[in-house]
Protein backbone atom coordinates (compact mmCIF):
# COMPACT_ATOMS: atom_id res chain seq x y z
CA UNK A 1 0.00 0.00 0.00
CA UNK A 2 1.47 3.11 -1.17
CA UNK A 3 2.07 6.37 1.95
CA UNK A 4 -0.28 8.15 -0.69
CA UNK A 5 -3.47 5.50 0.43
CA UNK A 6 -1.69 5.10 3.81
CA UNK A 7 -2.43 8.80 4.57
CA UNK A 8 -5.88 8.81 2.65
CA UNK A 9 -6.89 5.71 5.40
CA UNK A 10 -5.78 7.80 8.06
CA UNK A 11 -7.71 10.96 7.38
CA UNK A 12 -10.96 9.31 6.47
CA UNK A 13 -10.86 7.64 9.57
CA UNK A 14 -10.40 10.14 11.12
CA UNK A 15 -13.23 12.37 9.59
CA UNK A 16 -15.65 9.83 9.96
CA UNK A 17 -14.67 9.75 13.87
CA UNK A 18 -14.78 13.43 13.94
CA UNK A 19 -18.28 13.70 12.58
CA UNK A 20 -19.49 10.57 14.68
CA UNK A 21 -18.83 7.17 13.09
CA UNK A 22 -16.35 4.16 13.63
CA UNK A 23 -15.99 0.77 11.81
CA UNK A 24 -16.99 -2.06 13.75
CA UNK A 25 -16.04 -5.78 12.91
CA UNK A 26 -18.59 -7.39 14.96
CA UNK A 27 -18.32 -11.27 15.90
CA UNK A 28 -21.47 -12.64 16.98
CA UNK A 29 -20.99 -16.34 19.34
CA UNK A 30 -18.10 -17.02 17.82
CA UNK A 31 -19.60 -16.91 13.91
CA UNK A 32 -17.92 -14.88 11.27
CA UNK A 33 -17.30 -11.30 11.37
CA UNK A 34 -19.48 -8.18 10.02
CA UNK A 35 -18.49 -4.85 9.33
CA UNK A 36 -20.44 -1.83 10.13
CA UNK A 37 -20.16 1.43 10.78
CA UNK A 38 -21.52 2.67 14.73
CA UNK A 39 -22.49 6.14 15.75
CA UNK A 40 -19.38 6.73 18.41
CA UNK A 41 -20.79 10.21 20.04
CA UNK A 42 -23.24 9.99 22.62
CA UNK A 43 -23.72 6.37 22.55
CA UNK A 44 -25.36 4.40 25.39
CA UNK A 45 -24.66 0.95 26.26
CA UNK A 46 -28.63 0.09 25.13
CA UNK A 47 -27.96 2.08 21.81
CA UNK A 48 -25.14 -0.01 20.91
CA UNK A 49 -26.70 -3.41 21.77
CA UNK A 50 -30.04 -1.97 19.70
CA UNK A 51 -27.69 -1.49 16.81
CA UNK A 52 -25.91 -4.84 17.38
CA UNK A 53 -29.25 -6.29 17.54
CA UNK A 54 -30.73 -4.88 14.30
CA UNK A 55 -27.55 -5.73 12.41
CA UNK A 56 -27.97 -9.24 13.52
CA UNK A 57 -31.48 -9.36 12.65
CA UNK A 58 -30.48 -8.11 9.37
CA UNK A 59 -27.74 -10.56 8.42
CA UNK A 60 -29.65 -13.28 10.12
CA UNK A 61 -33.81 -12.54 9.39
CA UNK A 62 -36.10 -14.44 11.41
CA UNK A 63 -33.28 -14.71 14.61
CA UNK A 64 -34.85 -13.54 17.65
CA UNK A 65 -31.50 -13.66 19.64
CA UNK A 66 -30.96 -10.35 21.70
CA UNK A 67 -27.75 -9.06 22.92
CA UNK A 68 -26.30 -9.92 26.14
CA UNK A 69 -22.92 -9.21 26.54
CA UNK A 70 -20.36 -7.37 24.56
CA UNK A 71 -16.66 -7.46 24.74
CA UNK A 72 -13.53 -5.26 22.48
CA UNK A 73 -10.15 -4.90 22.61
CA UNK A 74 -8.79 -2.53 24.32
CA UNK A 75 -5.60 -1.06 23.28
CA UNK A 76 -2.64 -0.39 25.59
CA UNK A 77 0.87 1.14 24.57
CA UNK A 78 3.74 -0.44 26.83
CA UNK A 79 7.42 0.73 25.99
CA UNK A 80 6.36 1.57 21.99
CA UNK A 81 4.32 -1.72 21.51
CA UNK A 82 0.59 -1.50 21.22
CA UNK A 83 -1.32 -4.86 22.70
CA UNK A 84 -5.05 -5.71 23.28
CA UNK A 85 -7.00 -7.07 25.62
CA UNK A 86 -10.71 -8.02 25.41
CA UNK A 87 -12.64 -6.20 28.22
CA UNK A 88 -16.58 -6.67 28.71
CA UNK A 89 -18.57 -3.16 27.82
CA UNK A 90 -20.95 -2.99 31.38
CA UNK A 91 -22.34 0.48 31.59
CA UNK A 92 -22.64 3.60 29.56
CA UNK A 93 -18.99 5.42 30.78
CA UNK A 94 -17.20 2.00 29.57
CA UNK A 95 -18.72 2.87 25.64
CA UNK A 96 -17.39 6.45 25.77
CA UNK A 97 -14.15 5.15 27.10
CA UNK A 98 -14.06 2.39 24.50
CA UNK A 99 -14.58 5.14 21.58
CA UNK A 100 -11.82 7.73 22.94
CA UNK A 101 -9.15 4.66 23.23
CA UNK A 102 -9.91 3.73 19.25
CA UNK A 103 -9.01 7.64 18.58
CA UNK A 104 -6.00 6.14 16.69
CA UNK A 105 -7.17 3.32 15.35
CA UNK A 106 -9.47 2.53 11.68
CA UNK A 107 -12.25 0.18 13.77
CA UNK A 108 -13.09 -1.88 16.65
CA UNK A 109 -12.58 -5.56 17.08
CA UNK A 110 -16.04 -6.68 19.02
CA UNK A 111 -17.21 -10.00 20.38
CA UNK A 112 -21.15 -9.78 21.14
CA UNK A 113 -22.52 -13.05 22.78
CA UNK A 114 -26.24 -13.04 22.14
CA UNK A 115 -28.92 -14.86 23.97
CA UNK A 116 -32.58 -16.01 23.40
CA UNK A 117 -35.14 -14.20 25.79
CA UNK A 118 -36.67 -16.57 28.64
CA UNK A 119 -40.09 -16.37 27.00
CA UNK A 120 -38.39 -17.59 23.18
CA UNK A 121 -37.21 -20.35 25.49
CA UNK A 122 -40.12 -21.49 27.07
CA UNK A 123 -42.40 -20.94 23.78
CA UNK A 124 -39.67 -23.21 21.91
CA UNK A 125 -40.89 -25.94 24.65
CA UNK A 126 -44.26 -25.95 23.25
CA UNK A 127 -45.22 -27.59 19.83
CA UNK A 128 -47.13 -24.72 17.51
CA UNK A 129 -50.30 -26.79 17.70
CA UNK A 130 -49.89 -26.53 21.50
CA UNK A 131 -48.58 -22.61 21.63
CA UNK A 132 -52.32 -21.22 20.99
Amino acid sequence: MGFSLIVFNFLLCRFETMVGWIDVHAEFNGGEPHRLKVRCLGVTLRGLKDELDELNQGVNPGDTRRVQNVRYKRPTLDEERVSFTWVELKNDENVTSMFWEHNMFQWIDMRVTLLRSAKDIIRSLFTPEDRD
